[in-house]
């Protein structure tokens, strides 16, 4: 898998993830329903908030380590374009 299909996948999942997290947080503050279910309607926001919660962070990391690691290589090839370059 190259690194833009990689990179389209991780920024997909942190949209889930952050989806996820606004549901829960909407469901614990906002809804009737869950408030209606007692324990059973805590239990649902807050697994809400997990899963956003896996699907958001470490997808942040891993993104930022592949941007990262993506500028490192550039530089490489720019410096080693410099360094082969003529000189006029």
């Amino acid at each position: 898998m190259n690194d833009e299909k990689m990179i389209s996948l991780l920024k997909l999942s942190i949209f889930i993830g952050v989806c996820l997290l606004l549901l829960g947080i909407y469901l614990h503050n906002f809804s009737e329903t869950i408030e209606a279910m007692g324990v059973n309607g805590i239990i649902i926001s807050a697994v809400c908030v997990a899963f956003g919660l896996i699907f958001s962070l470490p997808t942040k990391m891993y993104l930022t380590f592949l941007l990262v690691k993506r500028e490192a290589n550039e530089q490489a090839q720019k410096k080693q374009d410099d360094v082969n370059k003529p000189a006029q």
